[in-house]
This record gives C-alpha cells, structure tokens and sequence, in this order.
C-alpha cells in the first residue's frame, strides 16, 4: 500500500495524492535522482492481482515510454516494487479537459479547434509509433498552466482494453467507437471517432449520446445517427460541423484516414471557417447502383466494338503469321482498325503481359503455400515467431489435472508447473492423512485459461487448532494472540472510519474456525478515517485559470465567479476576493467562489466641509498660526495651506479615493521659568522654548 513519505524505486519520494481514476491513483512524487517533481500512476489493487493485466500493462507502459512529444504526458519508468505496480510520468500543473469544460459550460469555436489540433498532434506522433491509445476523452487531456495541452494515459488504455474491466467504462463508453462497443477490432480510427465526440462536448457542452446503462450508450453508438452540434449551438460553422460529422462516421472507412488528413482541415477550418471543403468518401456509394445515362451507354458500345475488332485480329494474326511476316505491307492494308492510341495491339506486350501473369501466379501460390504451411508450424521466423509465441501464451488453455488425493504440496508444485494459480482452504478430515488434497474448483480434464485460480480443499486432521477471535483488538495484541496459538500472522492496512486507528478490522481465517498449526493469518488493521479536509490555498493574484488550477489540484472546486471593481491596480483580471480564508480547512470538493477584479471603479468623491481646529492637542491655542495639509490614501494632495483660525473651508470634487488625512502642524511657545538658587539667592530666568506639535485626523469623503 502507497504511504505519504515512502520511497518507491529507491527514488521516487511520494509526496501526496493529487488524483484518482477507474484504475489506479496518482501522487505527486520527487525524484531524488534527478531532483524534478514527477507524477507516479500506482494500479489499483484489483488490477495488480490480475497477472494477465499487469503483463500487458508492463508492455504497453514500456512502449508508451519511448514517446516523446510536447502534446503527451510523457512517461519517464514503468516499475513493481512489493505488489505495486506503477509509472512514473511527467508532472503536468494544469487541469482536465472536462473540468475545463464543466467550468465554461462550452468553449468557443477557436479555443475548440485549437484544443482539437494540440491533441491531434500528440495521437498523431502515437500512431506513427504504432501506439493507439483506445480510451481518448476529456478526462485524458490536460490543459496546463501555460496552455500546453497534452494526452494521457498512454499504454494503460491497451491493456485495459485487452481485459474485462468495468470499473471505468460509464466515464469511456459516451466517447467509444461502434467498432469497440461490438468488442471488434479498433485502430487509428477508433481514436480519431473518439476525438471527434471530445470535440462535440468542447462545442456544445455536452456529449452526443446519453442513456440510463452503458449498454443503452454503446447500442446509441452503434446504431443512432449522431446529432448535429449546430443544433445546439447555431454560431458552429458549416466546415466544423462537417469535420466533427466525419471524425464520427459509423464505418471507419468514412472517417479521416489519419490524424495528418485531420489536422490539414482542421487547421483549414480556423483560417476558412464557412467554407464547405470537408469531402467524405462513401464507399458504399462508389459501389451502388446507378442510372445509366446515354453518355455512359456510348462508351460502354465503343469499349465493346474495340473488344471485338481485338479478338477478330488476334485470331487472324494467330492463322496467317507466316503470311503477314513475308508481306507486311499487305497485312497493313487488310488488317487496317480504327484503333485509339491507347488500345494499339503490340504482339511484344502480349508477350510480356503472358510471362508476367505466370509470375505473379507462382509469387501468389508460394505465399499460399508459405501461409498454410506457418499455419500448420513449418515456418517459424525471428520476429513472427517471438509474435506468435507470446500470442499462444496469452490465449493458450491447459488441461486441468488430477490432484484429488495428492499432497498439497506436490499439488500446488504441478498445478503451478501448468501455470495455474493455487489457492489453500482446510477442512477437517479425519479419513484422510493430513495435507491430502479432497477436492479441487476446477474438475479434472477441462481445458481451463493459463492463471485461472484453483481453489484446492486439503484436510487438516480433526486436531486443527481453532482460530481465536481478534477483530476488534489493538495490531500487537492481535499479533501476540495468534503467535501464541502458533499462527504465523499477516497483516495489511487500510481506511475504517468506524475503528480506531491501530486496531483489527477482521481476520481470515475468520475467528472459531479451525487451521492447522503454523498456517498463516491475514488481519487487516485500520488506519482510521481517511483524511477528507483539505487545506484552503492562497488564490488572491492569480489569474482565473490559475486559481482555478490550484483549486483543483487542492481538491477543491470552483463556485460562483464573479467581477468587481477593486483600488489596487495590480489585481486587474485577477482573483482579488475568494470566500473562504486562506488556510482553514474545508471538505474536500468544497466549492469555492472567486471575485475577479475589473480594475479601480469609477466611482468618484467630494470634500466640502471646514475643517476645524486641532483641538486634540491640549497645547492648541487659539490664533496660533497652523499648517494644514489634505491628503487622499492614494497620495493626492489636495489641500496644503497656513491658517490662524478655523473652520478652514474647503470644497473639492474628482476624488478618487474614499479616504485621507488631514495633518495639522505648529509651534508651541514655552515662556521661560524663573528659579532662585537656594544658596546664593540669586534668580535665574529661562530662556523661552518652542516645540513642534503634529496632529493627524483621517477623514472619509462623500461619495458623489
């Protein structure tokens, strides 16, 4: 089980989760090797069980990994550490398609096609790499930080495909081929189709098919004409319409061919978007049945009469080659035809035409014969046979065998000689030694899978010992009973919101049963609740997508997003409000609303009041001669005059800001202070003293 600190590969440093998908979660990691941040894509545990799955998932990770393309996650290592199965990628800063979707309701018609091109490069450098990716969606493309759009989730699709998986297929079916949802053969065209429903829901918001069950969906795929996207969204142009319609053609032969031939039109329909330039080929069409006009019919009686004119000559050269060799002026004038250039009989080209034909019928039969013979095992070359090995490993069946009555240990030796999995269940048995094999899941003689699970009943004897009861208990607790009883014990981790963290959840063998002495007991011990509130970001300064990105990335949504005015410059169409503080803690997929700010408001202030005395000082007397100075908060001076009484009048209007300060600014005269010495008597009088005074008084204005 992946942890928060655990070091995996001995280099990557799991730093936190930052995501979840049908099939595996994603962390964030640090590579300590190459000091970068690195995603690191962990197959759920269901999946790693499945041998079957991990081989063709290690083989398509393992190719996916020598893509290298600026609109593709690249993969960086494919690895298993202690059951856990991973790739390590490229960490992407950004958010998904559909997320990005789903805050804009829909994009514009530019930003689609945009967004359609950056993906079509990246699919297009898979293909040339004979890589398909089987499962393009929303939910596999990345929009980062920077605007890059990249695809993901290379080498996994294959492999899921290749196996009965359910877990994800609601989030693929509404983008799957017809040829996929019949379980047929898919190919480069399949992603193209699936390209082409992801454009349909960056146009209009939502997918073209829709239904209770997966089921209802893939039957929609297959049989439903799809819906045009201008009739939900009449501003699409006429050539995006017509480029979507033919990425999602029923028969892949009427799709675009190649990434390449859909990137050309795309790229036409942003410079040229009314033009009606999408040409589909139907095939069915080239092939039908069709009028016959009067043009055609002429054509087809000259191509007749030149046929028969051919035969004629050819029999006459056949009877008469000596004649014709002795006079070939004769032969000019009597075997004269009105032939058109391109049909001039050359008995040479019959000649060559004749040695090619029986060329090409031995090339033809050698191949026949080269097929039939691979297929009976004759022909085995470097390559095809490696190929062809692997596939008959894959598909091969093995003859399940006999093990009722042998020891479990050479039972599980021979089942796992056949490449069958063997699992242990006891049971006592008094009639039978111990170890010995009673029965088994599987019946003796029937061709079964590679891999399949054998589940074998061996007798324990009737002195087994009984399996004491530790759920509920602390791990050490739990741990010293069972040894204590002679168990080896097993233990494994994970979330209970309803047990304590450190305590048993339940057991297997579960408690009162009986096991044999020294067998293995597996607890599984809580970890507790599983951590949901996530800690508020700091999104004021950023721009919408960013904030949006961060929020994301922190587990959080997006709410309500809204724009107002703000004083300070520098968050112009930026995040200047967010409406939970930075830094508490909220339920994970909170929603949180964001203000944007337009820039200073219009709004404008006045100032028309006397300013009185600056009575605050108790030094202040009357008639004193007063500097004053009227500041706004954004430093404009309105005001900077000397005044010997007050109210002071003022009347300005324009004000920008809704506040300022008025600073008063004097001097005090102290007189001198007579003394008399004590020993002398004599009397000393001060000199007189002066002393600075400022008093500050903020005010606010009124808003005009």
């Amino acid at each position: 089980m992946i942890k928060i600190g655990m070091l995996i590969g001995d280099r990557y440093e799991i730093l936190e989760k930052i995501g979840t998908g049908g099939m595996s979660d994603v962390y964030k990691a640090k590579d300590h090797k190459l000091n970068r941040f690195v995603a690191v894509k962990v197959l759920k545990q269901e999946f790693s069980e499945n041998a079957n799955f991990v081989s063709k998932f290690r083989i398509e990770a393992q190719a996916a990994a020598g893509l290298m393309h600026p609109n593709i996650v690249n993969v960086y290592d494919v690895g298993e550490e202690g059951g856990i199965y991973y790739i390590v990628m490229e960490l992407v800063e950004g958010i998904t398609l559909k997320k990005y979707i789903e805050k804009k309701a829909r994009l514009s018609v530019k930003e689609a096609i945009s967004i359609a091109i950056q993906v079509s490069m990246g699919i297009e450098a898979a293909h040339n790499n004979h890589i398909i990716h089987r499962d393009i969606k929303p939910q596999n493309i990345i929009i980062s930080k920077e605007g890059k759009v990249k695809v993901t989730d290379f080498g996994i699709a294959k492999a899921a495909t290749s196996n009965t998986i359910t877990s994800n297929v609601m989030g693929s079916v509404h983008y799957t081929s017809p040829e996929q949802a019949r379980g047929g053969y898919s190919d480069e065209k399949s992603d193209i189709y699936s390209l082409g429903i992801t454009m349909f829901e960056m146009l209009t918001g939502r997918v073209p098919f829709n239904g209770e069950t997966t089921v209802a969906i893939a039957i929609k795929h297959i049989q439903e004409e799809l819906p045009s996207p201008r009739d939900y969204v009449s501003e699409i142009p006429i050539s995006v319409e017509q480029i979507v319609w033919k990425c999602c053609q029923k028969s892949p032969d009427r799709r675009y061919q190649s990434m390449a031939e859909l990137i050309v039109d795309l790229k036409q329909s942003l410079l040229n978007p009314d033009e009606d330039f999408v040409k589909v080929i139907d095939p069915d069409e080239e092939a039908s049945t069709r009028m016959i006009t009067d043009r055609d019919m002429l054509q087809i009686k000259r191509q007749s009469d030149r046929r028969d004119s051919m035969d004629e000559a050819m029999r006459l050269r056949k009877d008469s080659g000596r004649y014709y060799e002795e006079d070939e002026e004769e032969e000019d004038e009597e075997d004269e035809i009105d032939w058109d250039d391109d049909d001039d009989y050359d008995p040479k080209m019959e000649k060559i035409t004749t040695v090619l034909a029986v060329v090409a019928a031995l090339l033809i039969g050698c191949i026949v014969i080269f097929f039939v013979g691979r297929g009976l095992g004759m022909f085995r070359f470097g390559a095809d046979s490696g190929e062809e090995e692997q596939q008959q490993e894959e598909n091969e069946k093995v003859e399940m065998i006999r093990v009722v009555g042998l020891n479990v240990e050479e039972a599980k030796r021979k089942l796992l000689e056949l490449g069958l999995t063997p699992e242990i269940k006891y049971e006592p048995n008094s009639a039978y030694e111990v170890g010995t094999v009673l029965r088994a899941s599987v019946q003796d003689g029937l061709m079964i899978d590679k891999n399949t699970v054998v589940l074998l009943t061996v007798a324990e004897g009737t002195d087994g010992v009984k399996v004491p009861s530790v759920t509920g208990k602390s791990k050490s607790e739990a741990v010293s009973i069972l040894e204590k009883d002679g168990f080896v014990v097993s233990a494994t981790e994970s979330f209970d919101a309803q047990v304590e963290s450190g305590y048993v959840i339940s057991q297997s063998p579960e408690a009162d049963t009986t096991a044999p002495e020294g067998s293995s007991i597996t607890i599984r011990v809580s970890q507790g609740a599983e951590e949901t509130k996530v800690r508020v970001p700091d999104v004021i300064g950023l721009t919408e997508m960013d904030a949006t990105v961060s929020l994301t990335e922190s587990g959080l949504s997006v709410g309500t997003v809204s724009q107002v005015s703000n004083e300070d410059p520098s968050l112009t169409d930026m995040v200047c409000y967010q409406s939970y503080s930075v830094g508490s803690y909220v339920n994970q997929g909170t929603a949180i609303d964001l203000k944007v700010s337009t820039g200073p408001s219009n709004v404008t202030y006045r100032y028309s009041e006397g300013i009185t005395a600056p009575t605050e000082d108790p030094d202040y007397r009357s008639g004193m001669a007063v500097n004053v100075t009227v500041n706004t908060s954004d430093g404009t001076q309105l005001l900077s005059t000397q005044a010997t009484s007050f109210p002071v009048a003022v009347n300005y209007t324009g004000i920008k800001s809704a506040t300022g300060v008025i600073t008063f600014h004097f001097t005090v005269e102290q007189e001198g202070v007579t003394t008399t010495d004590p020993e002398t008597g004599e009397t000393i009088t001060a000199q007189p003293t002066t002393q600075e005074k400022t008093v500050r008084r903020e005010i606010s204005f009124t808003q005009e």
